[in-house]
């Protein structure tokens, strides 16, 4: 066989291995997911859903891709909220960095008129639309290092704040119909969001309070990456807790980042449980 055939057929199976592997890989990635799930699900009682964003490996080459929220999402979400029965909690662990305000208001509408209790568990971070998921749960489990963020309107790469703050400082002649445009959307935008927030607390905080964290979160006052940290959280009256399962963290473990050649953190592993100082004496 000559060298050129050998050299085609070793490049097929390399091109062949490197679509299998990655699929192969997800398949038992997913299994062990669900499993997880279903392990929190038994321990609480509860209808177990995920909303984990990180960057996936497509199965061609290991390419990555970065996910936001997005309306395919809330739809599935929607469609599992509306099969739970209406005794059934449920407990939605969520990591992300945002995404389409209307798919999480969506979500957060959906949550709401649940019956059951319905608990919001942020391991690692929720920000911009992911904040607005939590505020429609009746307890929010966060990580002592955990952030939420704030939900001020972008409007196209500007945040709605800024750009009304920056027309407001010009007189009409000077400012573009572009721009006064945007700072129009912005306005509402802002106005639509506040509102928002406000009728998903309002049964859990007095009018007053509900309409001072709607206008905290959604003035634009800090930047939109701003990390809400839980005692701020818990300054601002929303109801969370220190108390993320343990389980919750391993599932996380089963949601890697894709397109890493080498691990950018290591670390020695640590023992499951260390022995008190009385048992070392023994």
């Amino acid at each position: 066989m000559a060298f050129r055939e050998i050299f085609w057929i070793a490049f097929g199976v390399l091109v062949l291995l490197s679509v299998i592997i990655p699929t192969v890989r997800m398949m038992f990635l997913t299994h062990a997911r669900l499993l997880k799930m279903k392990e929190i699900e038994k321990e609480r009682g509860s209808r177990v859903i995920s909303l984990i964003h990180r960057q996936e490996s497509l199965a061609f080459l290991g390419i990555p891709f970065i996910r936001f929220l997005s309306i395919d999402e809330s739809e599935k979400i929607l469609r599992v909220i509306r099969k739970t029965s209406d005794d059934t909690p449920i407990d939605l662990i969520i990591h992300t960095p945002g995404g389409l305000l209307l798919a999480a208001e969506q979500i957060a509408n959906a949550l709401k008129a649940h019956p059951a209790k319905v608990s919001v568990m942020v391991p690692h971070f929720a920000m911009s639309g992911g904040t607005l998921i939590t505020l429609a749960a009746d307890e929010i489990y966060m990580d002592p290092n955990a952030v939420l963020g704030p939900i001020d309107p972008q409007i196209s790469k500007y945040p709605a704040a800024s750009i009304i703050k920056a027309v407001g400082q010009k007189t009409v002649d000077e400012v573009d119909d572009e721009t006064l445009i945007m700072a129009d959307i912005g306005e509402k935008a802002i106005r639509q969001v506040r509102q928002t927030i406000t009728r998903l607390v309002e049964d859990k905080l007095a009018e007053a309070d509900a309409q001072k964290l709607a206008e905290t979160l959604s003035s634009g006052q800090w930047t939109h990456d701003y990390p809400i940290k839980f005692d701020e959280a818990q300054e601002m009256g929303l109801p969370v807790t220190v108390e993320v399962p343990e389980q919750v963290y391993d599932l996380m473990e089963l949601y890697p980042q894709g397109g890493r050649r080498r691990p950018s953190v290591q670390h020695v592993p640590i023992p499951e449980k260390k022995k008190d100082k009385a048992d070392q004496g023994k």
